[in-house]
């Protein structure tokens, strides 16, 4: 099955280290990040579970709850938290879902049979409040996720659906904004009254909003 972003995330009813979630519902109005791994006791893997551990709150912050996905088995699940605990100084506090039927990796498309047939890919998908996928992001398994630029994306995301900006390249929260194309310059006075830096007339920069 093929995603595309702005569909409905599907929803679905697998075990969880948190006991049995049904994802829409457990999403209710937030937002989710759902990450899919390729298997329990992997270094890689290891190490970003303890990360958004960790990191949790400041996910909670935006309004974003956390979802880990694995096709091994919930006890696998269970005994594998006390590593990350131990070897990362955080143990998990969020729902670690134990897919061995493969309903979500089918579901997302979480198995590529030319990497390996038996396994997820280590896979994000950012899920809004109205359920619609935002965004999709597929790494290598040699290659650890980066939570900063997970986090800069939710805040992109977030800004742009409220207010007619879109954020340029490196862009992190505070920084300045690029006003939509669409929206004319008559308009654009009435939303941004600081005014924009016009670079060309589709490149108008200005002040983020709502930035002191």
């Amino acid at each position: 099955m093929t995603l595309q972003l702005g569909e409905t995330a599907p929803d679905f009813t697998v075990e969880s280290t948190e006991g049995n979630i049904q994802f829409h519902e457990w999403l209710g109005g937030d937002w989710a990040v759902l990450f899919s791994h390729p298997a329990d006791y992997t270094p890689v893997c290891t190490t970003e579970l303890g990360a958004f551990a960790k990191r949790k709150e400041e996910f909670a912050g935006r309004g974003v709850k956390l979802i880990g996905v694995s096709v091994d088995p919930l006890d696998s699940h269970n005994d594998w938290a006390k590593d990350i605990e131990k070897t990362q100084g955080a143990g998990l506090n969020f729902p670690l879902l134990a897919d061995k039927d493969q309903v979500v990796a089918d579901l997302y498309g979480m198995i590529h049979p030319k990497a390996d047939p038996k396994v997820t890919v280590r896979t994000v998908f950012i899920i809004d409040s109205a359920k619609k996928i935002r965004l999709m992001l597929t790494y290598p398994p040699s290659t650890g996720r980066n939570l900063d630029e997970i986090l800069r994306v939710i805040d992109s995301l977030q800004l742009t659906d409220n207010h007619k900006v879109a954020t340029p390249v490196d862009w992190k929260n505070g920084e300045d904004v690029i006003i939509v194309p669409s929206l004319s310059d008559e308009e654009a006075k009435e939303r941004f009254p600081e005014g924009w830096d016009e670079q060309t007339p589709y490149l108008r920069v200005t002040r983020q909003p709502g930035r002191k």
